[in-house]
């Protein structure tokens, strides 16, 4: 099945310009027609998505990604439910073999309800109950996930706050039952995140060839 990104926004590990170095964001349409060295279509309709570790960055950071999002935000009253669905499979990871596979972000903060990782091997996650609190402590969720191996990914959220992820690999799956947000979240808006995200920093000393390359081969977004 053909992964259509191209009305989702992607950040890409590329400059904006030459006069302005941060990361420079496009439809996913666009990214596909000019950046095919960072996103690009496979043959059975996955989407590879490339970061080097090495790249532009978001003015807040040092580390790159190549991830999309969606294009809209909305709030958790607007839909009963709201899901993101992503089967992938990791190839490449950067050197400190740690990366964000998936958010629930919030607009305009870099404090999300959720952020699920790809940490050594295993599928953790930091989740908010309180808008704006301090970074959440990483919780393991599902382990024995190599790189090459297909994985699944979903996030759930209820319009009332309530929060599941769910993880599969090999056969194996693992869910965080119901994780609840507090009321300072209702009056937020919010949108899914996916791809790879670099949790390390890069310096004038990091290798070219260090980078995280995810393959996506489901992506279904619902908000119903």
């Amino acid at each position: 099945m053909t992964v259509n990104i191209d009305k989702l926004i992607i950040t890409t590990p590329v400059a904006t310009s030459a006069s302005e170095p941060v990361a420079l964001e496009l439809t996913g349409a666009q990214a596909l027609a000019r950046f095919p060295k960072v996103i690009s279509t496979l043959a059975d309709g996955s989407v590879r998505f490339t970061a080097p570790t090495k790249g532009a960055s978001s003015k807040s950071t040092h580390r790159t990604r190549c991830e999309w999002k969606e294009a809209q935000y909305w709030t958790l009253a607007s839909a009963d439910r709201h899901r993101c669905h992503q089967v992938m499979t990791l190839t490449q990871v950067n050197h400190a073999q740690k990366v964000v596979i998936a958010q629930m972000h919030v607009k305009d903060d870099d404090s999300p309800v959720l952020k699920v990782f790809w940490n050594k091997g295993k599928i953790t996650y930091g989740f908010r109950p309180s808008f704006n609190q301090a970074a959440p402590a990483s919780v393991t969720l599902l382990s024995n996930v190599p790189l090459n191996a297909v994985f699944a990914v979903t996030v759930q959220v209820s319009d009332a706050g309530v929060l599941t992820l769910e993880a599969k690999c090999k056969g194996i799956s693992a869910s965080t039952g119901s994780l609840r947000m507090n009321s300072n979240w209702k009056t937020q808006t919010f949108n899914f995140h996916g791809g790879v995200y670099n949790q390390v920093d890069y310096t004038s000393a990091t290798a070219a060839s260090d980078a995280s390359v995810c393959e996506l081969s489901t992506l279904q977004l619902l908000h119903s």
